[in-house]
């Protein structure tokens, strides 16, 4: 690959165009010492002399001539017979990217990477082709398309080994000062790992349908018993009242909903501010336990109640941690309360205030808990539907937790219930 010598960075000093030629220069005093210690030039040092000069002239054209190019762009390059090793300000600034980054050759050798290409593509080597670590055929074809002269490219791909992995790929041509059109000098291969945003993306397109499903169905049902209620069902005292009641439930479920939408939204609104007030995490699940006891009486569940005898103050919002440990003691009563009790559990662990919700209901299957935050995510939706729930309560439990810079765990063995467990960091002077 030829550069142009207008280029200001090509500029070669007559000192350096000595220090480059300096082989040849070496071995033409060689070859004149040889000239005249011999008495002439005949047959045999005329032949030595032209080998010496014919290897010496081949020493510096060893050098590719992209290597060249990007010496005089501002580093030196060395290209020895082993894998190219490049350096200089173009690979610096290839290293110093924040992104997976090689850079090629025209002709799709890999001349530098960064070291997260290293991670990103961790079968790439310096002075291989590109082909032998990406083996995505609309990648090579975009970098062929730049080594002839096209323009930048932008390709999606799927990587499913080792991780199930989106990656998009920037395929640049890049051209040396003073240079327009024709092959560039080199290509810039980024890659940037897009799974988080299409995993969100992907989590947004799903919550809009389901949101979307989770308030049809309500309105489906109300609409349906109105029809009833103004034909046939219009004097039938008897079936009015029963309809009536599933009407008033179904608008129940759909208040909830909404209601559990706007908290959702309004917690992840403040997600960046924590909370400050100094609250007493005793006395706020004391007063959900308190808040809960009917539900507790009805459903025949027992309620453990252990604590450490003394307060336990942490930073946070009052009427938010309740809606932590209500979610959490109302999900424990009613999916797990078929054990007869559950157990609420407050200690000190370290610098943590530690408060656990245990059940000994079913369970829940391994598969299903890292799932179990997800918006409107159920394990078993009919059954969930039946208790009133309306599938956003343990991600509110998630949201509320982050925005307290705490951490939420969850374990199950199937059979034996499941427990719940919240950690905050506690105030010092709360800690003893």
């Amino acid at each position: 690959m030829a550069l142009r010598d207008s280029s200001p960075l090509a500029d070669d000093t007559m000192i350096e165009r000595l220090v480059a030629a300096r082989w040849v220069l070496a071995a033409g005093l060689l070859g004149l010492f040889i000239v005249v210690s011999s008495g002439g030039l005949n047959v045999v040092p005329a032949m030595l002399l032209g080998a010496l000069l014919v290897a010496a002239a081949a020493v510096p054209n060893r050098r590719r001539p992209v290597a060249a190019a990007l010496a005089r762009f501002g580093g030196e390059i060395r290209a020895p017979v082993a894998p190219v090793a490049v350096e200089g300000r173009l690979v610096s600034l290839v290293r110093a990217l924040p992104e997976a980054a090689l850079l090629l050759d025209t002709a799709g050798t890999v001349l530098a990477a960064n070291q997260l290409a290293a991670q990103t593509v961790s079968s790439v080597k310096i002075g291989d082709p590109v082909s032998f670590a990406v083996r995505v055929p609309e990648v090579l074809e975009a970098v062929r398309a730049a080594g002839s002269g096209g323009g930048p490219r932008q390709v999606e791909f799927a990587e499913r080994v080792p991780l199930d992995r989106a990656i998009q790929a920037d395929i640049v041509p890049v051209r040396f000062a003073g240079q327009e059109g024709g092959p560039p000098d080199v290509i810039l291969l980024i890659f940037h790992d897009m799974t988080q945003q299409r995993r969100v993306e992907q989590m947004r397109v799903d919550f809009i349908a389901n949101a979307s499903h989770e308030l049809r169905t309500p309105l489906a049902s109300l609409s349906g018993f109105i029809e009833t209620l103004q034909g046939p069902a219009r004097n039938d005292a008897q079936a009015r009242e029963r309809f009536l009641k599933i009407m008033a439930a179904q608008a129940r479920r759909m208040s909830r909903l909404i209601e559990d939408l706007l908290s959702l939204s309004r917690i992840e609104l403040n997600a960046h501010m924590r909370p400050e007030a100094e609250i007493d995490l005793v006395a706020v699940v004391g007063h959900v336990r308190d808040t809960l006891a009917p539900l507790a009486r009805e459903r025949d569940v027992e309620v453990g109640f252990e604590t450490p005898g003394r307060p336990m103050m942490v930073r946070g919002d009052r009427d938010e941690l309740i809606r932590v440990f209500e979610n959490l003691v109302e999900n424990a009563l009613k999916y797990g309360g078929s054990g007869g009790r559950i157990e609420i559990r407050l200690a000190f662990e370290a610098s943590d205030a530690v408060a656990s919700v245990r059940d000994f209901g079913p369970g829940i299957a391994p598969e299903h808990l890292p799932r179990l935050t997800e918006r409107f995510y159920r394990v078993d939706t009919a059954h969930s539907r039946e208790q009133g729930g309306t599938g956003l309560g343990l991600a509110i439990v998630k949201h509320i937790v982050a925005r307290h810079r705490g951490r939420m765990g969850i374990e199950s063995v199937p059979g034996e219930g499941a427990t719940f467990t919240v950690r905050l960091a506690v105030i010092a002077s709360g800690t003893r």
